[in-house]
C-alpha cells in the first residue's frame, strides 16, 4: 500500500457527485407499465486522488459493482456526475467517451468468463490496440503484448496460448495486462481476486501494488473481503443499500469506525491473536437487508441498527466529519453517515 499524499497538496483525478442508478420495475407483457424502481445506487459521492487506492466494500447487492459500471459508462447514470480531470464523463459519447476510456480501464471479477476462450492471449491483450491504434501500431503490437506479459509475471512465449491453458491466477494476470495495454491512469478493479484461491489472491494483490508504484496508477478496488481491502487501500468507503455509509483513511475506518454497519462488518473479520479475539465484541445484525426497490425511510440501516431512534426514520443522515475528528490533522477526512457517530467506538472493532 502506497502512502497517501495529503489532500491539501493535490486535486482529485476523479470526482463522483450524487451518482444515482435506478433500474425500472415493470408489469405486463405487451403493454409494460413501470411500477417502481430498484435503487441500486442512490446518491454516492467520493474522490479519487492520483496514485492512491480507494477500496469500496459492502455486502452483495449494496451497489458497489454498479458504481464500477457507471464510472466506466457501461451503464447510463440516472443522475449525478463523474468528473475526470474536470470533465463530466456521464455526458460523453462517441469519440469523446472513447478518448476518456483509454485512461480509465477495468479488471473484471471472474477470470474464467472475462477472457474470450476463442482468442489467443496475444489477441486478448492486443485487442485494445484495435480501438486505439495510435498506442501501438500493428508492426509493434506483438512486441508490446510480450512486454505486458512479462510485466505481469508471465512468460512472453505464452502469447499464442489460449485461456484454458492457464490457471485462474494466471488468467487474472492476463486481464490485468489487458487493462494496462493503453497506459491508463485509473484502473477500476471489480472484485478482482474473489474467484481465486487465498494463496493466489496474495500474489495478485502484491502484483497490483508493484504495478501501481511502477506506472503511477490510481485504483478503485471493489471487494467484500475487508482483510484484502485493508492490505491494498489508502482510503476505504463502506456502502450499504446503494449509499456510502462511511469513508476515510484505512486507519480511520479500521481502528475508529463510527458507523454501526462498519462496526458490525469489522467485528466479523477473523483475528489471529487469541487474546484480541477474546476481548473483541462480536456484533450480530438482526433481520435481512431490505429490498433496494423499497428501502427504509431516513437511514437505510436503521432496521438492523441497535442505535436506531425515531430521528433515524424521519431524517436521512448525510456524510459528515464526526466532531471528534473535525479538529484532527489527518491527511484525508473521515466522514460518516450516522446521526450517532459521536458515540464511543465498539470495543475491539479493529
Amino acid at each position: 500500500m502506497t502512502e497517501p499524499t495529503p489532500v491539501t497538496s493535490r486535486e482529485p483525478i476523479l470526482r463522483v457527485r450524487g451518482l444515482v442508478k435506478h433500474f425500472p420495475l415493470t408489469q405486463g407483457i405487451l403493454f409494460k407499465k413501470q411500477v417502481g424502481a430498484v435503487k441500486a445506487v442512490d446518491g454516492v459521492s467520493f474522490d479519487l486522488y492520483p496514485g492512491e487506492t480507494l477500496g469500496i466494500v459492502g455486502e452483495s447487492g449494496c451497489g458497489k459493482s454498479t458504481v464500477a459500471k457507471l464510472l466506466m459508462n457501461l451503464e447510463q447514470a440516472t443522475a449525478g456526475e463523474v468528473f475526470y480531470k474536470g470533465q463530466d464523463i456521464t455526458k460523453l459519447s462517441g469519440r469523446a467517451l472513447k478518448a476518456v476510456r483509454r485512461n480509465i480501464q477495468m479488471v473484471f471479477q471472474d477470470p474464467y468468463t472475462s477472457l474470450n476462450p476463442r482468442m489467443t492471449v496475444g489477441d486478448i491483450i492486443g485487442e485494445p490496440f484495435d480501438i486505439h491504434p495510435e498506442v501501438a501500431p500493428k508492426g509493434d503490437r506483438r512486441k508490446r503484448v510480450q512486454e505486458l506479459l512479462d510485466v505481469v509475471g508471465l512468460n512472453p512465449e505464452y502469447i499464442n496460448r489460449y485461456p484454458h491453458q492457464f490457471s485462474g491466477g494466471q488468467r487474472q494476470r492476463i486481464g490485468i495486462a489487458r487493462g494496462l495495454a493503453l497506459n491508463p491512469e485509473i484502473i477500476i478493479c471489480d472484485e478482482p481476486v474473489s474467484a481465486l484461491d487465498v494463496s493466489v489472491q496474495a500474489q495478485v494483490i502484491n502484483l497490483m501494488e508493484k504495478l501501481q508504484d511502477e506506472f503511477s496508477l490510481s485504483y478503485i478496488f471493489i471487494a467484500h473481503d475487508l482483510s484484502i481491502v485493508r492490505h491494498i487501500s489508502d482510503r476505504v468507503g463502506v456502502m450499504y443499500l446503494g449509499k456510502m455509509a462511511e469513508i476515510g483513511s484505512d486507519a480511520a475506518i479500521y481502528e475508529h469506525p463510527t458507523h454501526p454497519y462498519t462496526q458490525a462488518l469489522l467485528s466479523a473479520v477473523p483475528v489471529p491473536d487469541p487474546e484480541a479475539r477474546e476481548h473483541r465484541e462480536r456484533i450480530i445484525l438482526s433481520g435481512d437487508v431490505p429490498s433496494p426497490a423499497n428501502p427504509p425511510s431516513g437511514c437505510r440501516f436503521r432496521t438492523r441498527c441497535w442505535k436506531a431512534q425515531d430521528r433515524c426514520a424521519q431524517e436521512e443522515p448525510l456524510l459528515a466529519i464526526p466532531a471528534r475528528f473535525a479538529q484532527a490533522t489527518t491527511p484525508v477526512a473521515h466522514e460518516s453517515a450516522c446521526h450517532f457517530a459521536e458515540e464511543k467506538d465498539v470495543v475491539g472493532a479493529a
